[in-house]
């Protein structure tokens, strides 16, 4: 909320950047620098655990899926105390700093985690072949197994076998299922330095994230209409940070190393502090701490921040030891087997929508309790869109190294990571066009209603991974897509999102009644946040098997894709056509917000 000191302060009738305040720049670029961080490093990530550390795709994506749960739930905690205590300017410069400790933290990954392979009693090497490109997806990359001093290169069969290959190419050993063990020696440390990372990250996000946006809003006076259309301005500072840091860190990495993509994220981290740190002339008294008695609260707050560091790398290294669940608990044995953070986020989500029902019919009016009811029908719908959603960064990224022949044209080989940028080149392409399309919609009664606009959202996520589905049936004979296959489901995806993304937090915003707004934005965040750990989930269902980091039987792992993506895709669509079906109804319960 402005607060007197703010509002004196409202850059809103000075000079102008595209017909809105001037330091709106100022904060794109801020923005724009943190989203190239965030993205870059995420484009990197799970290949980072499964290529550098060879952690294995399901630990891999249990880390990954926690990660991006505590970005979405630390901005709870980062925005209350920038309202209460700390200010909108402070809390933003405090979590760019800690962030960029993070991302710098993560490039400290060492040497590369040595695999072996055990059989007949004894451990042997496995070295990395044929390495001529860059380490976040080299196509040509091999592992051998040495046997007696000689190279074997490993090629897993459709039973679960191993045949171990000598040079003239001949079965040089073949091994039952079961009977050849993988593992590597890592340095322990250094992984948890990269936990400790990683948990840095998502604290300093927390500070980061919600209150760059506050001091957005703070630009505009009360009733100025060009607020929206400077969110929109904003928000493209997002998706053209996005599409940097996704096209920028893979190829720092291939080519200077994983440090070098990593660290160029604490890089530009450190870009938006300054850019914040020196915006004295700019943002003048905009985003300061409330007037306040007594000893400064940042003595406490920041302790605090860092303390919570080690919090969260306790709940990561619960989520590498986690126990895959067993097959035949049932619903209520495979909640009690989840990690700590999923059983938190589980509890914390099944009871807390509930509770803010209860309240909102004891509280309010039955108009009231209705809208309130549409909105949490709308977040459990919204949970389901971001798990599929956020396979990008895990299984598709995954999928995208092994399973795609990345080929350009012929003109160069895009990196497995470097894909990730196709979604954020159709938001930037497609969002005008959709902003258009729904305005002319509007203007002829056709605009779609929000629930309606969310079933097409679920719909699209799922027609996409059936899109690439369709693909595998055109692989070659390397078991390998064609790239425009999944650029096509990253397209689909750019449009679903579009079809929920910008409306949803707005939605919330009207929804609610008007004394529990924050709550009810806290349990929007939280859905996110059960969207992403989803995500993780997901992606451990398309775990495929690795020996030294390098996948021995492509067929099998294509075939493990396409199952999956098959499944999900299916059951995504009959979600959308479900909510499709309740939009009416749901559409009756939000008494004509739009």
């Amino acid at each position: 909320m402005t607060t007197p000191s703010d509002a004196a302060q409202t850059p809103a009738n000075g000079p102008t950047w595209m017909g809105h305040p001037r330091p709106l720049a100022r904060l794109f670029a801020i923005e724009m620098w943190e989203r190239f961080g965030y993205y870059g490093m995420r484009a990197l990530l799970m290949l980072y655990l499964t290529k550098h550390f060879l952690l294995g795709d399901r630990v891999s994506a249990g880390i990954y899926g926690g990660y991006t749960a505590l970005v979405y739930l630390t901005p709870l905690i980062g925005g209350l105390l920038a309202d209460q205590y700390l200010g909108s300017k402070r809390a933003v410069k405090f979590g760019a700093l800690i962030m960029a400790a993070g991302y710098f933290a993560l490039a400290l990954g060492g040497s590369p985690a040595r695999p072996w392979a055990e059989y007949d009693g004894a451990r042997h090497e496995i070295v990395v072949e044929h390495y001529r490109d860059g380490p976040t997806s080299a196509a040509n990359e091999t592992r051998a197994v040495i046997d007696h001093g000689r190279p074997l290169l490993i090629k897993g069969q459709d039973d679960g076998s191993i045949d171990l290959i000598a040079p003239d190419g001949s079965v040089a050993r073949h091994l039952a299922p079961g009977v050849l063990k993988e593992g590597a020696d890592r340095d322990e440390l250094r992984l948890a330095i990269t936990l400790m990372a990683l948990s840095a990250v998502a604290v300093g996000n927390g500070f980061f994230k919600p209150n760059i946006a506050t001091i957005v809003g703070l630009l505009y006076a009360d009733g100025d209409q060009r607020r929206d259309a400077g969110f929109s301005i904003f928000y493209m500072g997002i998706n053209l940070g996005s599409w940097l840091g996704q096209m920028a860190c893979p190829i720092l990495a291939d080519h200077f190393g994983w440090g070098a993509g990593l660290a160029s994220a604490g890089a530009v981290m450190l870009i938006a502090w300054a850019m914040m740190h020196y915006s004295q002339r700019s943002l003048g008294g905009l985003g300061e701490p409330p007037a306040t008695t007594g000893r400064d609260p940042a003595l406490w707050i920041y302790p605090a921040a860092i303390l919570a560091i080690p919090a969260c790398y306790f709940l990561f290294t619960n989520l590498m030891h986690a126990p895959a669940p067993t097959a035949g608990a049932g619903f209520v044995g495979y909640l009690m087997g989840l990690p700590v953070m999923g059983k938190l986020l589980c509890a914390t989500f099944g009871l807390s929508l509930p509770a803010i029902l209860i309240w909102s019919w004891r509280a309010g009016s039955r108009a009231e309790f209705e809208m309130m009811l549409a909105a949490i029908i709308l977040m459990v719908f919204n949970t389901v869109f971001w798990s599929l959603f956020e396979q990008a960064g895990s299984s598709l990224t995954l999928f995208a190294d092994r399973n795609v022949d990345r080929s350009v044209f012929g003109w160069f080989e895009m990196s497995a990571p470097g894909t990730q940028q196709f979604n954020a080149i159709g938001i930037i392409t497609l969002a005008p066009v959709m902003g258009a399309l729904w305005s002319v919609l509007a203007r002829r009664g056709w605009e779609p209603s929000i629930p309606i606009k969310f079933s097409m959202g679920l719909i699209g996520v799922g027609a996409g991974f059936l899109f690439l589905v369709l693909g595998t049936h055109f692989a070659g004979a390397d078991y390998r897509v064609g790239l425009g296959w999944l650029a096509g489901l990253y397209l689909i995806h750019s449009v679903a999102e579009l079809c929920i993304s910008p409306v949803g937090m707005s939605m919330i915003t009207k929804l609610s009644i008007a004394r529990v707004v924050g709550l009810m934005m806290g349990a929007w965040y939280l859905s996110l946040a059960m969207g992403q750990y989803g995500a993780g989930l997901l992606a451990q269902m398309a775990t495929v098997e690795t020996v030294g980091g390098q996948v021995t039987n492509l067929k099998l792992s294509l075939d493990t894709y396409v199952g999956v993506f098959t499944q999900i895709g299916i059951v995504t669509i009959g979600v959308g056509l479900v909510l499709l079906a309740l939009s009416g109804a749901i559409r009756k319960l939000m008494h004509g917000v739009s």
